[in-house]
């Protein structure tokens, strides 16, 4: 019985992966190629499963696309992970000011912006939205279910289809490393994998 429910669920992330606009997702790399080589900085966010998927891909970006450590580098921040400047702002303007907030701080035209969200709704994120558009950012959503607000808020909306939020941020986090991956072989070209893993994680 837990074979066949296991089986169930993967062939459902499969479906749902599939039924992505992958057209979108190379438009997502196009935009994240051009803001490394024009020296834009670029902003990842998210909530819950969405802030830890932002952290992971902020680190990939860092690491997984620009290995050489010496070279040129991504200039790239998740807004998920200052946790005492988020509790701060939290406890006195509010949850949905975390964001906003930050970007009011670091943010410049032009930078890049990534909203991570299953609902596409989160208060916080439509806000941080809201601010970068007027301050002339480009806005890139990662959503799923309908795509919410943010798919008339974003410059750029990749959409995974599907109304369960687990499923949707697990399909997220398969798109995050294709997009990491395949921005690494446009900017330093294929690396083959190595035959041991480098580092424990």
């Amino acid at each position: 019985m837990a074979t066949e429910r296991l089986e169930q669920y993967l062939e459902t992330v499969v479906q749902a992966a599939r039924r992505v606009d992958l057209r979108t997702v190379e438009r997502f790399i196009d935009l994240l190629e051009a803001a490394y080589r024009e020296d834009r900085a670029v902003y990842v966010i998210g909530n819950g499963g969405s802030a830890a998927n932002a952290s992971h891909f902020a680190e990939d970006l860092s690491m997984g696309a620009m290995p050489d450590l010496e070279g040129k580098r991504f200039r790239v921040l998740s807004l998920t992970d200052n946790t005492s400047f988020i509790t701060a702002l939290a406890n006195d303007k509010g949850y949905d000011r975390i964001f906003d907030l930050q970007l009011r701080q670091f943010a410049r035209k032009g930078d890049l912006l990534v909203v991570i969200s299953g609902s596409g709704n989160s208060p916080n994120v439509v806000r941080a939205a809201e601010y970068a558009r007027s301050l002339g950012m480009i806005v890139v959503a990662v959503t799923g279910f309908d795509g919410g607000k943010m798919k008339s808020l974003a410059d750029l909306n990749v959409h995974v289809p599907h109304p369960h939020m687990c499923r949707t941020e697990a399909i997220h986090a398969i798109l995050l490393h294709l997009t990491a991956d395949l921005l690494r072989e446009r900017l330093i070209g294929p690396v083959a994998p190595p035959a041991t893993p480098s580092r424990k994680r």
